[in-house]
């Protein structure tokens, strides 16, 4: 179903949310007080007409597309600017000695012999016909007609055109967004695409709200997405049509009842989805058309997924999580996405308000709780999923691997458990099963024969035989689970009913989710339970029915989360609408066979400042080489060999300090890295980083230094 913003995002436990035919009016569960706006209305809405009327011509992927200005492909040849000014001035003096000479007479008057062709005999001299007014005025005009002559030659001499447009125009240029102008055909905030499919009432009401100052981005964004609705034939006109008539640019609200965020901190643009992150910087390692551009990221990019590598203090957080998670948000407040954020708790990933649910494992104050088995009511999707979250790591990581041994041991007790209980067990209820305890295995097969589920006892029957022989691995789940069976945890991943579980089958809808993990004192527990939340993002994602909708998994610190699993997920996110930005400290804490896979899969990689050239030598590798042109240059000193040339050697010699020399200059193709281990581990300056993009068509970016304090 193509969602708008109207279902609700708050209805996030395991059974699914009912969804209904239309936008309704009311959400299904009662939203919260809208929050006032971030800032006040303006007056006239000029800044939102301005915004909404600016140029985003087609670009490259990861432009910053709002007011951009596209420049050529290859750098043109410019010529120094010492050299163009000089050679001005130099013209110029030129032009002026050449008119001054022909006005003294030094070079004769043969630049009359036009005028005496060309004018009457009648017009010359004071007694002519024209009187002495006129003839000066004759005579005037020719001279400066010449003038204009000599001084256009000198002008394409000393190239002044070119200084013009260097020096002087980029001081008189405005605003690429105040150079705007439109036609009431093509402006946007006409909605004439309503107009002309019969909705003329409402296009007429939202264009009175946005020069009234009334709308916002978020509301731009999100009438545009319940639009889409229409012309799907997922909602009637008449239902869009009346929402707009009666709230405006409140219409078709996000079931939180917002339309901004408590704050922003980057630099948005709903138009196109992006998020500005930097400014990729003027070098010469970087292409032409990218030199000065901003740098930004949006769901095209992200739905091939992010991988960041930066020590701590590069910026990870700061510069790329929290800006990302920061539009998402605004994405599923327009009903354009759905974002969970996992990090350590106080990491800075935006505050509670900017989220409809957050999760504090291990905070008894927590409203929400996290589903252990992801909503999955199968016994074997349940068992692959907690599988891989509790020893997907211990995986053998070369391709091919899997965890089918853990999965049905697993399957082994979820079945039955699940028959007998109607429900999943709980920590302390699985850890149990996997240590096998004499009581809980007494009270399933009483349970299962009552039932008469022989196929389940023999599930139950092959769990008790494998117990205790070498190569089991339930002893090892059940340590794993015991990281999770602690007072800390005592009130989380209830399967009871008694809590309000947080399951990622929620991705159906534009909710935004923020989990804080606890990482002090619980390090092995937090991996555990990344781990878990990357295996059933990747596992719902999959089947979701409505692909429309952007799903992203912010993960910040994948120490410890990625296996062979967690890599083919990732592979298959593409293809759902749906990507992961994961972030590292280093590639070391990825298994050496998987950071190929694990690059390889991810369509978007950046390098921060401070890497290690080990790091920076894996990213060499998947970045490649390019043929670039190298110039080797060659001093021959010039030896001279009559006396006349010796004197002249000997008194340059002494005016410029050095011998004369011939210089030698040879061009050939050559085959270099486009980035070498090295120069990412010393050449990028600190808040700086090196980038490469793919979109999900393909189109793709070199790696760009990028400046991301800008």
């Amino acid at each position: 179903m193509d969602s708008d913003g109207t279902q609700d995002a708050r209805g996030t436990h395991a059974s699914p949310v009912p969804r209904p035919a239309g936008p309704p009016e009311v959400p299904a569960m009662p939203p919260r007080p809208p929050r006032a706006p971030a800032m006040p209305p303006l007056p006239d809405g000029s800044a939102f007409l301005t915004w909404l009327r600016a140029p985003r011509p087609d670009a490259a992927p990861g432009v910053w597309r709002f007011g951009h200005r596209p420049r050529p492909a290859e750098e043109p040849e410019e010529i120094p600017t010492r050299q163009l000014l000089s050679g001005a001035l130099i013209a110029f003096l030129v032009g002026w000695l050449i008119w001054s000479l022909l006005q003294n007479g030094y070079l004769g008057t043969w630049w009359w012999v036009p005028f005496d062709l060309i004018v009457p005999d009648a017009w010359r001299g004071g007694d002519s016909d024209l009187g002495e007014t006129g003839t000066f005025i004759v005579y005037q005009g020719y001279e400066l007609l010449v003038a204009l002559a000599i001084m256009i030659g000198a002008a394409r001499l000393g190239r002044w055109g070119e200084v013009w447009r260097r020096f002087v125009t980029p001081r008189f240029r405005r605003p690429e967004a105040q150079e705007t102008r439109t036609t009431p055909e093509d402006d946007p905030a006409q909605w004439n695409e309503l107009r002309t499919a019969g909705a003329a009432d409402a296009a007429e009401r939202l264009a009175a709200e946005a020069r009234s100052g009334l709308m916002r981005d978020v509301d731009h964004a999100r009438i545009l997405r319940a639009w889409q609705g229409v012309r799907t034939g997922r909602h009637s006109l008449a239902t869009f049509s009346g929402a707009v008539l009666k709230d405006g640019a409140a219409a078709c609200l996000h079931p939180s009842g917002e339309r901004d965020l408590p704050a922003r901190l980057a630099r948005h643009d709903l138009v196109t989805g992006q998020v500005r992150l930097g400014t990729t910087v003027d070098d010469a390692r970087n292409p032409y058309a990218y030199r000065g551009t901003g740098l930004a990221l949006g769901p095209d990019l992200l739905g091939t997924s992010l991988v960041a590598v930066g020590p701590a203090g590069s910026g990870k957080t700061g510069t790329v999580v929290r800006p990302l998670a920061e539009s998402l948000c605004l994405h599923a407040l327009a009903g354009r996405a759905a974002v969970v954020v996992v990090g350590a708790a106080g990491a800075g990933l935006g505050p509670a308000d900017a989220y409809d649910v957050v999760v504090r494992i291990g905070n008894q104050e927590s409203e929400y709780d996290l589903d252990l088995y992801g909503g999955a009511t199968d016994p074997d999707e349940a068992a692959a999923v907690l599988a891989e979250a509790l020893v997907g790591d211990l995986a053998d990581p070369h391709p091919g691997s899997d965890s089918r041994r853990s999965t049905t041991v697993l399957a082994q007790l979820l079945g039955p458990f699940r028959a007998v209980h109607g429900r999943f067990p709980s920590v302390p209820e699985l850890r149990q099963l996997l240590d096998g305890a004499p009581g809980p295995f007494a009270a399933l097969r009483q349970g299962l024969q009552e039932a008469g589920q022989e196929s389940l006892l023999r599930e139950l029957d092959a769990r008790e035989r494998q117990m205790g022989q070498p190569g089991d691995v339930g002893g090892v789940l059940g340590d794993r689970v015991a990281l999770l069976d602690r007072p800390a945890f005592a009130g989380f991943f209830d399967t009871s009913g008694q809590s309000r579980p947080f399951t990622l089958k929620a991705l159906d809808h534009p909710v935004r989710v923020r989990i804080d993990l606890p990482q002090r004192g619980h390090a092995d527990a937090s991996k555990m339970l990344a781990r878990l939340v990357l295996a059933q993002f990747t596992a719902s994602v999959a089947v979701r029915e409505d692909r429309s909708l952007f799903a992203c998994l912010l993960l910040d610190d994948a120490t410890g989360v990625v296996t062979p699993e967690a890599v083919r997920g990732i592979q298959r996110l593409r293809s759902g609408n749906a990507g992961v930005v994961l972030t590292l400290r280093t590639l070391d804490d990825v298994a050496r066979p998987l950071r190929g896979p694990l690059l390889g899969a991810t369509g978007c990689r950046m390098a921060l400042s401070g890497l290690t050239p080990w790091d920076g030598q894996d990213f060499a590798e998947v970045w490649g080489k390019e043929w670039t042109e190298a110039r080797d240059v060659t001093d021959r000193q010039i030896i001279a060999e009559t006396p006349a040339g010796k004197a002249v050697h000997m008194l340059r010699r002494v005016i410029t300090g050095k011998a004369p020399t011939a210089r030698a200059v040879t061009v050939r193709q050559v085959e270099r890295e486009r980035w070498s281990a090295s120069e990412l581990a010393h050449g990028v300056p600190a808040g700086h980083a090196v980038l490469s993009l793919t979109d999900v068509t393909g189109e793709h970016a070199p790696p760009l230094l990028v400046d991301l304090r800008s």
